[in-house]
């Protein structure tokens, strides 16, 4: 005769008040304690013994729920498993991964950790792209601990050649992943990711010149292409004039707004959240830095409060773009790069003048490396500042008929 199954009723399960065990039928029982509480018990017998294994609570878990909970447990026991033995198992894995956590979780743990450091949310959107899937999809989840050679360079390898900037930044970064990991004890070893002595054996080496060198005309130069550019029109050509002439990045001079100039005092700051450094900077202007920025003033709205742009672009409200200043260079047959400005103005300050290097690092806003060097970014660092900046002004002024004289 066929056992009874589906005995209970959603009502039944709550209106029963009598402590004991209610068959459901097929091992499935609603238990009732004395104190009134209701749970789910699966029974069933493994090796001649009876065994039992708890579902969950009334209030957690529904008749439906208790009931396909049950038919997954007799599945078990119909494949010689024992459900009970089964679940222990699973409890165990899960523990065993709490206790490992993922490279995801270790990534995601360090980049909130550091984010408060980073200069803008742009720095910090980098960090998570280069981390998260578009790049670490196939290694985020496994253990950090279990992470070797062969998972970094399956990351690495597809990205070394063609997108070789990046390729650079996610390797630094799964190093870091990976120390802050063994810092916390979750794993030992060497670092897989590390580049000297390890990946540098297994990588080709990248080529020069991916970053940080820019195509620099020769200071000799500068002079000839600052009289072509006052012949052009337009606030791309004063913008770059003024850039050669405070040797300023790109993106300090394109964020420029009023409100940092003091023309009184012949002083530009520069905020320290639009430094690459992270620190405010002041720029001593020439007597034509000045003229440019007061011949651009008639054109600033009456009602901007200081907050418009001293290089304003075609749409209302922003800034000339730096594709502005690259068209500009195109437009006098330059193949050198507006960036590399910076560069011609630090050859110029090294062979033609005898300014201290701590005064050309300090107005090319560098981090100098000792105290004493640092200092030039305070106190009487301006002024001297000043003096090397009216002088550079003064080169790049100079008539192209005493070139070479």
């Amino acid at each position: 005769m066929a056992t009874a199954v589906n005995k209970l009723s959603a009502r039944a399960v709550a209106t029963i008040r009598d402590a004991g065990r209610h068959s459901d039928g097929a091992g499935l029982y609603l238990q009732v304690s004395p104190t009134g509480a209701k749970s789910w018990l699966f029974m069933f017998k493994r090796d001649g013994k009876r065994r039992e294994i708890g579902l969950g609570s009334v209030r957690d878990v529904s008749l439906a729920d208790a009931r396909q909970k049950a038919a997954e447990a007799r599945k078990l026991i119909d494949a010689g498993k024992d459900p009970l033995a089964e679940r222990r198992a699973t409890a165990a894995a899960e523990r065993a991964l709490e206790a490992k956590p993922t490279f995801a979780a270790v990534a995601d743990s360090l980049i909130a950790s550091i984010a408060p450091g980073f200069r803008n949310a742009k720095h910090l959107e980098q960090w998570r792209t280069t981390l998260g899937a578009s790049y670490c999809s196939s290694i985020r989840d496994i253990a950090i601990d279990e992470i070797t050679t062969e998972d970094v360079l399956r990351v690495l390898q597809p990205i070394w050649s063609t997108k070789a900037e990046t390729a650079s930044r996610v390797r630094g970064r799964i190093e870091r992943v990976l120390d802050a990991a063994k810092a916390k004890g979750l794993r030992l070893g060497e670092n897989p990711a590390r580049w000297r002595g390890h990946l540098d054996s297994l990588l080709p080496k990248r080529q020069k010149l991916q970053r940080g060198h820019h195509a620099a005309m020769p200071y000799a130069s500068v002079s000839a292409f600052v009289a072509r550019l006052r012949a052009s029109e337009g606030i791309s050509a004063c913008a770059l004039e003024f850039l050669i002439l405070t040797a300023g990045r790109s993106g300090e001079v394109m964020g420029a707004r009023w409100a940092e100039f003091d023309l009184r005092a012949k002083v530009w700051t520069v905020p320290a959240e639009r430094m690459k450094a992270g620190r405010e900077h002041r720029v001593p202007l020439s007597a034509r830095a000045i003229q440019i920025v007061t011949g651009l003033k008639e054109h600033r709205p009456n009602n901007d409060g200081g907050s418009a742009f001293v290089f304003p672009g075609a749409k209302q409200g922003a800034s000339l773009s730096v594709m502005a200043l690259d068209m500009q260079m195109r437009r006098l047959k330059s193949t050198d790069t507006v960036h590399g400005f910076r560069s011609s103005f630090r050859d110029w300050v090294g062979e033609e003048t005898t300014f201290p290097r701590e005064v050309a690092e300090a107005a090319l806003a560098h981090t100098v490396g000792n105290e004493v060097e640092r200092a030039y970014r305070r106190g009487d660092a301006l002024e001297k500042r000043r003096k090397l900046m009216d002088d550079w002004a003064l080169y790049c002024e100079r008539d192209e008929t005493t070139v070479g004289s």
